[in-house]
């Protein structure tokens, strides 16, 4: 399969780590957004939405959106158990994710690492949802080494993409130790190098 995407975007990483961690072979196939790569005709006649990431499939289809993409990848591997209450809460913390922790950590990591402005310019109802976001992951750590069950899931995968870089979009993660650990453990659970197969 290939995967089209930019390093820098935690949604594009969700896809890479989950290929990486069930040894599923993938070129990866580099997207500039800032530079309009995603909103080519070419591209959207291939992937209409015209976002990263997104994957085309040996046998001609195509999926976009991070957590769709990860959730079909998974299906069938320890990421994604088969019990269908445990699935639905990993389904829980994804719609979260997107609906709460991304809108809030990445776009303020967009503004600060992306376009170079100064965190004293991120929206404060960002900041506020990022900073309410990341509360929320603390508490539930306080008792859990994993978001879903005893094991790193798509979930962890999910909201590590971000977690991890929340520091570049001006959030301090300093005094919510239960996140600083549960991130060295997603590291070493998962294929989290900067260079990856096919990435070089």
């Amino acid at each position: 399969m290939q995967i089209y995407g930019d390093l820098m975007s935690g949604n594009c990483l969700k896809v890479i780590y989950v290929a990486e961690a069930l040894g599923l072979p993938y070129t990866f196939v580099p997207i500039d957004i800032m530079k309009g790569e995603s909103r080519t005709p070419d591209y959207l006649a291939r992937f209409p939405m015209g976002q990263v990431p997104a994957v085309a499939f040996p046998d001609g289809r195509t999926l976009a959106q991070s957590n769709a993409i990860i959730r079909h990848l998974a299906r069938g591997s320890a990421l994604l158990p088969d019990d269908p209450w445990t699935q639905a809460r990993i389904d829980e913390w994804l719609f979260w994710e997107q609906y709460s922790h991304e809108p809030t950590i990445a776009v303020c990591r967009f503004h600060m690492r992306y376009r170079g402005e100064p965190a004293e310019t991120r929206d404060p109802k960002k900041v506020a949802g990022g900073e309410a976001a990341l509360d929320l992951m603390e508490r539930h750590l306080t008792t859990a080494r994993w978001f879903v069950g005893d094991a790193v899931s798509i979930a962890d995968v999910a909201l590590f993409a971000y977690t991890q870089f929340a520091d570049e979009g001006g959030f301090d993660l300093s005094a919510r130790p239960a996140i600083r650990a549960w991130l060295t453990r997603c590291g070493e659970a998962l294929p989290t190098s900067a260079t990856v197969a096919g990435v070089a």
